[in-house]
């Protein structure tokens, strides 16, 4: 038996500690084509590959990556090689995966664009208004990022009676695309007056969620107005030419949406300054001209009552000389009609002792007006009395 013999495990920890110990095979930067890429419990394992050989390899935490690679990316990672001894397996442990060269993804960038022109996903006329007058904000952001902060202070800076409405997305990673789909069709269901897409600046790679052709179908397909706000003033994305807005910043975003209330008051308060003012004048200037016209109606009357005057007089004494005349006429003949109701008068008749004598109510003013056995009542001028008929007799 030689004596150089050792155990397996002595073997596996040997080849182990070479790795470890080798400080050039540390943060080891490979490029090749990824093949059988899968995620297990948040771990991804995906073999490199070139025309010759096959690395495996594994990433730790697949969701912190900015850019998860698909089968077939020609990408680059950067990491160590490691052996586990127990499984007895050689893997290369990766810390960081980047597309190789930025030739890649703008490749696919511009083939999806050029794709979702032609479909018209970018006609300025399928494109919606953003309202002037906007209460309420839906934003489809990490909850956790500086950008839902910045959206929140600038807006409630701007417009504090303004209400927003956070729907919690992974910007980047595995799985980020189909929760900022679910963000916009969640909030394309409320009451929202706008949405806003953001996420703060980025890589070509760091982006490459906004670059997704199911992102921006679902931007397209929602009924709200949209705004998207990725990256910054220099980044472009598909979602930025599909979304019914752009704007270079989220803080430039929640600006466009929030009505600047002090602006507002203090435009509104130089406006009424305005009216005041105007008023103010227009009411001087009115009394003014009625003063003006006051004093001219004055010498008009003055003027004219001293012309008029004298006619005046003659006419007034004219009346009263037709008045006396007329009313000594009138006194004349009212004396007349006066003496003839006189000797008219029922109760002038009976002063010269006749009386009136009156059966049921009724006038008897000759002997068939009464008969026998009747009561009559007789009227004298100081009163009346009772009498019975006990004959008749004519003349």
């Amino acid at each position: 038996m030689s004596e150089n013999m050792i155990s397996v495990t002595q073997f596996s920890n040997y080849v182990k500690q070479i790795f470890n110990s080798e400080e050039l095979l540390h943060n080891i930067s490979i490029y090749g084509e990824v093949s059988d890429f899968n995620v297990v419990r948040g771990t991804a394992y995906f073999n490199l590959k070139d025309s010759e050989s096959l690395l495996p390899c594994v990433r730790f935490s697949v969701d912190e990556l900015s850019y998860v690679p698909k089968e077939g990316d020609m990408v680059i990672v950067v990491g160590s090689p490691n052996y586990y001894t127990k499984g007895g397996r050689f893997s290369f442990v990766v810390k960081e995966i980047k597309a190789y060269g930025l030739g890649v993804l703008y490749q696919q960038f511009l083939e999806l664009k050029a794709k979702l022109e032609k479909e018209g996903l970018f006609d300025e006329k399928n494109k919606k208004p953003i309202p002037k007058f906007i209460k309420k904000i839906g934003v489809v952001t990490s909850e956790t990022g500086a950008v839902i902060q910045d959206i929140i202070d600038v807006s409630h800076r701007r417009n504090p009676m303004l209400n927003i409405l956070l729907y919690p997305a992974k910007v980047q990673g595995i799985g980020a695309e189909q929760t900022i789909c679910a963000g916009i069709e969640a909030l394309d269901q409320t009451d929202v007056d706008v949405i806003i897409v953001a996420r703060g600046g980025g890589s070509l790679e760091d982006l490459s969620t906004f670059n997704t052709e199911i992102v921006a179908r679902a931007i397209f397909n929602a009924n709200k107005p949209l705004i998207s706000a990725v990256g910054h003033e220099t980044d472009f994305t598909i979602a930025d030419f599909v979304a019914d807005l752009r704007a270079p910043t989220p803080s430039a975003a929640a600006e466009i949406v929030s009505s600047d209330v002090g602006a507002f008051v203090e435009r509104f308060n130089v406006v009424l300054q305005k009216i005041d003012s105007t008023y103010t004048d227009i009411i001087e200037s009115g009394k003014e001209n009625i003063f003006d016209l006051f004093d001219e109606i004055c010498v008009f009357m003055e003027k004219n009552i001293d012309r008029k005057h004298k006619p005046l007089n003659e006419l007034m004494i004219g009346f009263k000389h037709v008045s006396d005349s007329s009313f000594v006429q009138i006194a004349q003949k009212l004396d007349l009609l006066t003496s003839k109701i006189e000797l008219n008068n029922p109760l002038s008749i009976l002063k010269r002792g006749y009386a009136s004598i009156e059966n049921n109510g009724k006038r008897v003013a000759k002997l068939s007006d009464a008969k026998v056995d009747d009561e009559v009542q007789i009227k004298v001028v100081d009163g009346k009395f009772l009498a019975k008929i006990t004959n008749k007799e004519e003349n």
